[in-house]
């Protein structure tokens, strides 16, 4: 059958499905189970309208079981058993297991590392995008191109960039406009300003407002101020850990960063480069949801009353004040929902790793490693853990982020 015809017969056969549905379904509530006549002719009415709703989500709660919720029951099933003994149950040697692999531990760093630049990076950049283009007159304008890359695959993004990190021989010309700037650097000051003390600075500033939040967190205990029940204390302490580790982390960066033998003058396979390969790969992803953060926090900014803004112009506010005091605490719940949005997508970030390094040079993300397990190694245990462990962190700042959304409703 010709795929046209095939794609109408199936939109008129689903269409009509639907339709004969709803209505035959209604039409046995109505007439056979509860009829709308007899002495409880009143009661059976109240019954069918409370029945009704749930003849409508049907569909839907069915469509969702079956490609939702047995997939997960089913992966958790495959998780505690091992293929290689026939299917037998193995507990959680398949955990074990993975959490032993140097790839699996590589995974969730890389992982880590991406949710902490990607999301605050697009949100920034985002931000400033809807406050800057809100103040030209060309500001529609600007904001369809950055909103663009939106509508371009995450697999296309990779393809364009891999063009911009793309690499020829030196006595050749650079299509790659990475490697076209990178030629000019000779080793000199300026190739120190930015490929060492710059990225250092960066680092620094982050690990210094990571220790700064740390010790907002840890200040009450330190204190002995009440800082509530036994599980906010463990909250608060498991964030000043998580706080201390990336500072060291940070640390280990800048000696990284400094120390990093660049060969000047050459041309650089930028993604095999360990440590910079990964903000190279991040940069896609950040290209890409850019204008996700803008459309909505423009939206949000726009939401401010015009009355606060003039009232802090005739106190004497400057734009910088104006701006960080008094916009940005009030769509702070906005650019939190734009924050944990982001977030869920980058905790399941596959398509660019697997199409511009495909997990090589210590670039695993724990979506590509759950795709080898399943689909290289064969190994349906530890591919399913895996795919365990990305659920886990998604479902809370899934719940989350839910939760927040009814709350700006009501």
């Amino acid at each position: 059958m010709h795929p046209a015809l095939l794609g109408l017969v199936t939109i008129v056969l689903g269409v009509g499905g639907c339709l004969a549905y709803f209505y035959f379904s209604n039409v046995v509530l109505d007439r056979f189970i509860f009829p709308a006549k007899g002495e409880n002719a009143g009661r059976n009415i109240n019954r069918a309208n409370m029945v009704r709703p749930w003849l409508f989500l049907f569909p839907a709660i069915a469509a969702l079981g079956l490609y939702l919720g047995y997939p997960v029951v089913e992966t958790l099933r495959l998780s505690l058993t091992d293929r290689f003994a026939g299917g037998a149950f193995v507990g959680l040697d398949n955990y074990w297991q993975m959490f032993g692999e140097p790839k699996f531990r590589e995974a969730m760093r890389n992982n880590m590392l991406w949710l902490i630049v990607v999301p605050a990076a697009s949100t920034a950049f985002g931000l400033l995008a809807a406050q800057l283009t809100d103040r030209i007159a060309w500001g529609n304008i600007a904001k369809s191109l950055i909103f663009m890359p939106m509508a371009i695959s995450f697999v296309g993004a990779s393809v364009i960039f891999k063009l911009i990190y793309d690499a020829r021989p030196a006595e050749s010309a650079q299509i790659g406009v990475l490697n076209a700037v990178w030629m000019q650097f000779e080793g000199g000051f300026g190739s120190l300003l930015l490929l060492k003390i710059l990225p250092a600075i960066i680092v620094l500033g982050f690990a210094g407002i990571v220790a700064y939040t740390g010790w907002i967190f840890i200040r009450p205990l330190v204190k002995g101020s009440r800082t509530g029940g036994a599980l906010v204390v463990v909250g608060r302490v498991f964030v000043v850990l998580v706080a201390a580790w990336l500072v060291w982390e940070a640390v280990t960066t800048i000696a990284t960063v400094l120390t990093t033998e660049l060969d000047y003058g050459e041309p650089q396979q930028w993604l095999t480069l360990t440590f910079y390969n990964n903000f190279f790969l991040m940069v896609v992803l950040i290209w890409i949801q850019t204008g996700f953060a803008m459309v909505i926090l423009s939206a949000a900014l726009r939401g401010i009353p015009e009355e606060t803004i003039e009232a802090a112009i005739v106190d004497g506010a400057s734009p910088f004040e104006i701006f960080f005091q008094i916009k940005v605490p009030q769509i702070m719940p906005t650019i939190v929902v734009v924050w944990t949005t982001i977030t869920l997508v980058v905790l399941k970030v596959f398509d660019i790793v697997y199409a511009m390094t495909n997990g090589q040079w210590e670039t695993q993300v724990l979506a590509n490693y759950m795709f080898d397990k399943l689909f290289r190694a064969n190994d349906w245990g530890v591919g399913s853990a895996s795919a365990i462990i990305i659920m886990l962190l998604v479902s809370p700042i899934l719940v989350w982020n839910v939760y927040t959304a009814r709350k700006e409703m009501r």
